[in-house]
């Protein structure tokens, strides 16, 4: 293994991590995989990472991060909240999508990863929560939704879209109703939002 001439960084060795557990999936992918496709020793991975479990959970908070910042103009940007929400779930729900179709070894190793990573992924439906009472809480204030607790809409909202984001509904986002079945519950909610 000829040594690597650049610098060892945290993000380095995530992006190699996920192409090692693209490459062999999560039962078989190794520290030693990783240190080796970096050019570097199985140690140098451990001084970022304490542990296997460390380095598979934050790979797993990298990529829930990418779809959370995808949205994060949605629950910020100006613009009708009606309007935002709406685009908000049908980013969610292409975005996922998009994961479980272009690159399905990558998305079954996330779903497995996932499942190990309780705290980060408790984390980050958090904090798509926290997105989605932005856009209500700006919708009661402008008068587009009539609820009486944002956050608790934010939630319901949430929990009702699971079908469309939830990666354990993954195989039915292809079929041929599951675009007018989406449309269908955004027009469902949004009405039950306006009170």
């Amino acid at each position: 293994m000829a040594p690597s001439t650049e610098t060892l960084t945290a993000e380095r060795i995530l992006e190699a991590t996920e192409e090692v557990l693209r490459r062999h999936g999560p039962a078989k992918a190794t520290v030693v995989d990783v240190a080796r496709a970096l050019g570097v020793s199985h140690g140098s991975v451990y001084r970022h990472f304490r542990t296997k479990a460390a380095l598979r959970e934050a790979v797993t908070k990298r990529w829930l991060d990418r779809t959370a910042e995808g949205l994060a103009a949605f629950a910020t940007g100006p613009g009708d909240p009606e309007a935002r929400l709406r685009d908000w779930l049908r980013s969610l729900f292409d975005a996922k999508r998009r994961k479980a179709g272009d690159d399905p070894e990558l998305f079954a190793t996330y779903r497995v990863l996932a499942a190990e990573s309780a705290e980060a992924v408790a984390a980050h439906i958090a904090d798509l929560i926290g997105q989605l009472t932005r856009i209500i809480e700006e919708g009661v204030g402008t008068g587009a939704f009539g609820v009486p607790d944002p956050a608790a809409a934010a939630r319901a909202v949430f929990q009702a879209s699971g079908r469309f984001h939830d990666p354990g509904y993954a195989r039915v986002w292809t079929r041929p109703e599951a675009q007018a079945d989406f449309a269908s519950l955004v027009d469902l909610l949004v009405r039950g939002l306006r009170g």
